[in-house]
C-alpha cells in the first residue's frame, strides 16, 4: 500500500529535462504556458493609465477643431444618426475625406449616438483607446520577454510621448489610435498562433489584421512586420537563433514563415487598392501631384532623420509640416543618407548578439513606407501622428539597448531607475504643453505659424480663423498663403472674393480663373464658378453668367445649395442691400426665380433706393409659382 503510494507521488516529478530547462529559463517558477501576471504588472498597468489620463485630461474641454472634425463628425450626417444599419452601409461606400475606413466612422457614430455632439467625450474616447494601446504593448513584450521593466519602458514612452499628442488629441485622428488597437490585437492573435499553429488561430489573426486595415490602412504591412518577431522576440527562425527561453514557440524553417504570411497578403492588396482609388477619388494626390519621383525620394529620406530628430528631441512640433517641394539641399539629404546608412550597418553587425536592435530599426524603417512620401498624399512633408507605430521600433531599441549598456557597466539599478523615470518626466512636460495648443484652432495654427516656416496651408487656416472673426487681417494670411505657394486656390479664390466685396469684379475673375487652373476639388470649383456667375451679372454680361452657373452646377450642386444657405444664413445676422441682391443674383442663376424675387424685394426693402435691385426684379422674367 505505502509502496504504491510513493510510486504515485514520484510520478508527479518533472523529468530531469524539464527541470533543467525551467532552472534556465529565467522564469520564476519555471516556463509558464499561461498568463499569469504579477502584482507587479497590475502596479505597471495601473500607473500608465493613471499618468497617461492625468496627462491627457485637458482634452475633455478641448473643442471641435476645425476641417477634419467637422467632416467626419460636427457636419456628417451619417455619423450623427448614430450607430444603425443606415450608417453602417453608408460607412461601407463612403469615401469622405479620401479615406475608406468603415470602422473609424461606426467607431464616430458610436459615439454621437452615446455622446451626442459633446466633443469632450468624443476626445476622452481617443484618449481611452490611446491607454489600451500602451497597455497593450506593455503586455505583449512582458508576456514573450518576462522582461517587465523594459516593456513597462517602452509602453511608458509611447503612453507620454509628445510625438503622439496629434493622434490622441486630434478627433479625427481617430482612425491612427483605432487602427493601431487591432494592429496590437494581431500581434497577440500572433503569439498565440505561433504557441500552437492552427488554422481556427490562424481565422482570428487574419480578422483582427481586416479589422485594422478597415480602421486605416496604414497598418498594410502587418505581414512584414511577423516576419520581423519571428526572428526577435519569438526566436522562430529555426538555425538562427536558440529557442525563446520564455515564450515556448516552435522553431521552423525560415521557407515556412513566409508561406504563413502569404494569405495575409491579398488584405494588404486589397487595401492598397482600395485607397488609391478613393484618395484619387477625393483629390488627395492631387495637392502635389507634379512633385518628381527623385524629389519625394529626397523627402523621404529626409524624413525618416527628422523623425528620428523629433523622437530624440521632440522640439517644434507642428499639426502640418510644409512639404519642401525642391528646396531640400543636397548636404540636408546626404546627412540624412549617412545617419540611416550608419544606424543600419551599426544594426545589421551586431543582429546575432543584439537582434532587437535590428528588429526595431526595420520595424521603424518598414511600418513608416506607406505614409513616407513617395506615393505623396496631402501637401505635407511629414507628420507626426505617422510616426504611431514605426515609434515603436526606436523605443525597443533605446530601451533594450540603455539596458544592456547598464549591464556591461554595471551601473546603479536606482540610478538607472532615475534616469529613465526624469526622462518621462520631461516627455511629459512637453506632451502636456503640446496638449494644450489643441485647445482651439487659433492656439493650434498659431503655434504652427510659429514653429515652421513658409506654410501656405497654415496661413490659409489663419487666414479662415480670422474671417470668422470678421478681423480684417484675415486677407493678409491669404496675401502670404499665395505667395508661399502661387499655385494655392484656396487662398487665391478668398483673395477674389475679397475683391468681389470690394467692387473690383475684373480683378477678381482673373484671381477666380487662375484658382480653377490649379485643380481645386469639386466644392471649391462649384464656389469659384458661382461667385464667378455673380459677377457677370454684375457686369452685364448674361451669356458668361449663365455658363458659370451651370459649371457650378456641374461641380457640385450641393455646394451650390450649401453656399446659398451660408449667404441666407449670414444676412439673417447681418443683412445688407447689397447682399440681398448677389443672393437673388445667385438664386437666379440656379432656377429659383421665386427666391431670387424675394431675395431682390428684401433688398430694396432695406435700401429703396438700391438701383441694382431694381433693375435685376425688373429684368426677372420667370417667376416660380
Amino acid at each position: 500500500m505505502n509502496s504504491k503510494k510513493t510510486a504515485r507521488k514520484k510520478s508527479r516529478r518533472a523529468p530531469a529535462g524539464i527541470a533543467k530547462k525551467r532552472e534556465n529559463s529565467g522564469v520564476p517558477g519555471g516556463v509558464s504556458y499561461g498568463f499569469r501576471p504579477g502584482w507587479q504588472v497590475f502596479v505597471i498597468c495601473a500607473l500608465l493609465t493613471v499618468a497617461t489620463a492625468v496627462l491627457y485630461s485637458p482634452v475633455a474641454h478641448h473643442p471641435f477643431i476645425g476641417g477634419d472634425d467637422f467632416g467626419y463628425v460636427l457636419e456628417n450626417p451619417y455619423v450623427q444618426h448614430g450607430f444603425n444599419l443606415q450608417t453602417v452601409i453608408w460607412s461601407m461606400t463612403a469615401s469622405r475625406a479620401a479615406n475608406w475606413h468603415p470602422l473609424t466612422w461606426l467607431s464616430h457614430a458610436l459615439d454621437c449616438q452615446l455622446f451626442g455632439l459633446d466633443a469632450g467625450a468624443h476626445h476622452l474616447i481617443n484618449v481611452a483607446i490611446h491607454i489600451c494601446n500602451s497597455l497593450l504593448i506593455f503586455l505583449l513584450l512582458w508576456r514573450v520577454t518576462r522582461m517587465a521593466g523594459r516593456s513597462a519602458m517602452v509602453a511608458a514612452l509611447f503612453a507620454l510621448h509628445p510625438l503622439n499628442v496629434e493622434s490622441v488629441a486630434w478627433i479625427a485622428e481617430r482612425k491612427n489610435v483605432l487602427s493601431t488597437f487591432f494592429f496590437l490585437f494581431s500581434l497577440a492573435a500572433y503569439g498565440w498562433y505561433a504557441l500552437r499553429p492552427s488554422w481556427k488561430r490562424y481565422i482570428l489573426l487574419a480578422l483582427l489584421f481586416a479589422m485594422g486595415l478597415a480602421s486605416k490602412p496604414m497598418v498594410i504591412t502587418l505581414p512584414f512586420v511577423l516576419l520581423l518577431l519571428d526572428f526577435w522576440p519569438l526566436y522562430r527562425v529555426q538555425g538562427w537563433t536558440s529557442p525563446s527561453p520564455t515564450f515556448a514557440v516552435e522553431q521552423v524553417p525560415w521557407q515556412r514563415l513566409i508561406l504563413e504570411k502569404i494569405p495575409l497578403l491579398p488584405l494588404s492588396a486589397a487595401s492598397a487598392v482600395v485607397t488609391m482609388i478613393v484618395q484619387k477619388a477625393g483629390n488627395a494626390m492631387d495637392s502635389l501631384r507634379n512633385l518628381s519621383l527623385g524629389v519625394r525620394l529626397e523627402n523621404a529620406i529626409y524624413s525618416y532623420a527628422i523623425y528620428l530628430a523629433k523622437l530624440v528631441w521632440p522640439a517644434h512640433l507642428a499639426v502640418l509640416y510644409p512639404h519642401p517641394l525642391q528646396s531640400l539641399t543636397f548636404l540636408q539629404v546626404a546627412f540624412a543618407v549617412i545617419i540611416l546608412a550608419t544606424i543600419s550597418a551599426v544594426v545589421w553587425r551586431e543582429r546575432s548578439t543584439r537582434p532587437y536592435a535590428l528588429v526595431g530599426w526595420l520595424w521603424f524603417l518598414g511600418t513608416m513606407v506607406p505614409v513616407i512620401g513617395i506615393i505623396q498624399v496631402g501637401a505635407q512633408a511629414m507628420a507626426d501622428r505617422y510616426a504611431y507605430i514605426p515609434e515603436l521600433g526606436i523605443f525597443v531599441i533605446a530601451v533594450w539597448g540603455s539596458a544592456h549598456f547598464i549591464e556591461v557597466r554595471s551601473l546603479s539599478r536606482s540610478m538607472a531607475i532615475a534616469a529613465g523615470v526624469s526622462v518621462l518626466i520631461a516627455l511629459s512636460v512637453v506632451t502636456y504643453r503640446q496638449v494644450g495648443y489643441w485647445a482651439s484652432d487659433y492656439a493650434l495654427w498659431a503655434h504652427t505659424l510659429q514653429v515652421t516656416r513658409n506654410n501656405a496651408i497654415a496661413d490659409d487656416k489663419m487666414g479662415f480663423i480670422l474671417l470668422d472673426q470678421g478681423r480684417p487681417e484675415a486677407l493678409d494670411y491669404f496675401h502670404e498663403a499665395a505667395r508661399i505657394w502661387p499655385s494655392d486656390f484656396i487662398s487665391r479664390g478668398e483673395i477674389a472674393a475679397s475683391l468681389m466685396d470690394q467692387g473690383r469684379l475684373q480683378e477678381a475673375i482673373e484671381q477666380y480663373e487662375s484658382a480653377l487652373q490649379d485643380g481645386p476639388d469639386p466644392q471649391s470649383r462649384a464656389r469659384y464658378y458661382s461667385n464667378m456667375g455673380v459677377i457677370y451679372r454684375e457686369l452685364g454680361d448674361s451669356p458668361r453668367a449663365q455658363a458659370s452657373f451651370r459649371s457650378a452646377l456641374d461641380a457640385d450642386a450641393e455646394e451650390v445649395q450649401k453656399l446659398i444657405q451660408q449667404l441666407s444664413g449670414w444676412l439673417v445676422r447681418e443683412p445688407s442691400a447689397p447682399d440681398y441682391w448677389r443672393l437673388g443674383l445667385l438664386l437666379e442663376g440656379v432656377d429659383e426665380s421665386a427666391k431670387a424675387k424675394a431675395a431682390y424685394e428684401r433688398s430694396l426693402e432695406i435700401d429703396p433706393k438700391f438701383v441694382a435691385a431694381r433693375v435685376a426684379l425688373k429684368d426677372l422674367k420667370t417667376i416660380a409659382p
